[in-house]
């Protein structure tokens, strides 16, 4: 059996908030988010299976766009999870937009714990905006959830807005997602009071299925080869119109569903700690270099939150690593800070500034851009 499957605009958080409800409970269509601006993806199938309530368009930050279908099994599964995670339902803020996972489930969990959403009005995220909206949130217990890039902008305002950092204060947990995240933000975010959890997890796993290194709920996490895989009733059924793909994904051992990610990773006591994706690795004069490693380590630095570490080409040794960001350091001091942690042949070859990172309307590095802006 088929139901339709409705596209919806993104702007208007409200009727996202109905199709979704409508989609979940079987009494609507399934449907589709699409924002206003540049979307990876163009056309949209008229019907989809009965099971399928939620589908996501993502082209992550390398790679092909594809279409992720959820069930509405999934999609309240990872609300529900969330929800416990947690300590109990809440009134969320909506920060993100609406057509990615991430901002996808600030609708779920408010329709899961019956309340509903405020959101933040769109564009660039200042203090006055922020602090209207959380003063139109009417429950005491309060979640919001963020991309580190906003984290770090909040954080640099809020160190001097007292409004704006007791406006966040007062949310019983901020939850930041979608990349890695310095620990250096973390800790000034602490500092001011707030109370961040670290997720992670993708639209292939309804978001977020691993808070500060544990899974949540009935979420799994298991290593093979080095590669993390993610299992439990919150994944994807599949990628619409790409049964390779999915194949290729979404694999089965002893009868469970497992969701193959492209990340490296390891678990010490049971946590996970995700040491960067597989395909980011070069060779430099003929050895291994992570970038991922190397960009931690750069973003621990004083300013260099934003910093993104990418391939660049190298007459004499292949491939080297380059830092680029919005920020003047010296490349001394980078490639000090590198060497003192990681083998000499990972430290920065060049530092590029630039105005602004190509960022992805999620907020993400747009990182194929960036590399493009090394290569030129």
């Amino acid at each position: 059996m088929t139901r339709a499957l409705a596209v919806v605009d993104s702007e208007d958080p409200r009727a996202c908030l109905d199709a979704l409800r409508d989609a979940l409970d079987g009494r609507g269509p399934a449907v589709l988010f699409r924002g206003g601006g540049t979307n990876p993806v163009h056309t949209a199938p008229l019907e989809v299976e009965r099971r399928i309530a939620l589908v996501v368009e993502t082209s992550g930050t390398t790679g092909r766009p594809k279409r992720v279908a959820l069930s509405a099994d999934a999609v309240l599964a990872s609300a529900a999870a969330t929800e416990s995670a947690l300590g109990g339902p809440g009134q969320w803020l909506l920060a993100l937009p609406v057509q990615y996972i991430a901002g996808s489930n600030v609708l779920a969990r408010s329709l899961s714990a019956g309340t509903t959403p405020v959101t933040v009005p769109p564009g660039r995220m200042t203090s006055t905006r922020v602090v209207e909206a959380v003063a139109a949130m009417d429950d005491p217990v309060r979640y919001t959830a963020l991309v580190p890039a906003q984290l770090g902008r909040l954080v640099d305002e809020a160190e001097a807005d007292d409004d704006l950092r007791r406006a966040l204060a007062g949310f019983e947990r901020i939850l930041v997602g979608g990349q890695a995240t310095p620990a250096a933000l973390i800790d000034r975010a602490t500092a001011l009071g707030w109370r961040l959890t670290r997720t992670y997890g993708s639209s292939e796993t309804c978001g977020g299925v691993v808070y500060d290194g544990e899974p949540i709920g009935q979420a799994e996490v298991r290593i093979v080869d080095g590669r993390v895989e993610l299992g439990g009733p919150m994944l994807a059924e599949y990628y619409l119109g790409d049964p390779e793909r999915t194949q290729r994904t979404f694999v089965e051992h002893d009868g469970q569903r497992w969701y193959r990610t492209d990340d490296a990773g390891e678990l010490v006591d049971g946590v996970l700690r995700v040491l960067g994706r597989l395909d980011d690795t070069i060779v430099t004069g003929g050895l291994k270099v992570r970038l991922g490693d190397v960009e931690r380590v750069v973003r621990e630095l004083p300013s260099l939150a934003d910093a993104v570490v990418v391939g660049g080409h190298h007459p004499e040794w292949g491939e080297v690593p380059v830092v680029v960001t919005t920020q003047r350091p010296t490349l001394a001091e980078v490639r000090s800070a590198v060497g003192a942690q990681l083998a000499p042949e990972a430290r920065p070859d060049r530092i590029l500034t630039v105005d602004a990172l190509p960022l992805l309307p999620s907020g993400k590095p747009d990182r194929l851009a960036i590399a493009a802006l090394v290569a030129r």
